[in-house]
């Protein structure tokens, strides 16, 4: 077993390092070989494939975020790598993808059109086996309550310019 291994600081203390294997954090999720040489297909392709088949589904308003999201998005970090997971265990791959999905729509067929379209994109572009699309709905957006918000304090008459 690894014993923690101690060292001596300039002070004299004595202080414990636990001696821990680097684990290897590779955004590969399946080699795909041929006798021409080996294929590999990273996280963010599936997650770019995962991206387009949800957004094209009518009622979804957007991939959901958080406010840590939102800032990490301001300073550059992708805010859908944190709205899609990617799981791989052995030749399978499991998704799943959170979403603010439009007021009105029926939240089980909309899930189950997601779940279909990211099956069937993610499988005829990569040849990966999908085994499941986990939906995690976070909150339903009402489109007249964005209007709202963006007409900030105007009047509910709107101006026509033209007459």
């Amino acid at each position: 077993m690894n014993e923690p291994k101690k060292s001596t600081s300039k002070k004299g203390t004595t202080q414990k390092k636990e001696s821990v294997s680097k684990k290897e954090f590779i955004q590969t999720q399946i080699t795909q070989g041929n006798d021409l040489g080996t294929i590999q297909i990273s996280d963010s392709v599936v997650s770019g494939l995962v991206k387009k088949a949800v957004l094209s589904i009518d009622g979804v308003s957007r991939l959901a975020s958080s406010f840590v999201d939102n800032i990490a998005e301001i300073v550059g970090s992708k805010a859908s790598s944190r709205s899609i997971s990617i799981i791989t265990e052995d030749d399978k791959v499991e998704i799943v993808v959170k979403i603010n999905i439009k007021f009105g729509f029926k939240i089980p067929e909309v899930a189950a059109q997601i779940q279909s379209v990211v099956i069937e994109d993610v499988e005829a572009v990569t040849g990966m086996n999908v085994s499941r699309v986990n939906v995690i709905v976070q909150e339903i957006e009402d489109p007249q309550d964005e209007d709202e918000e963006a007409d900030g304090d105007e009047n509910s008459e709107h101006l026509n310019i033209n007459e």
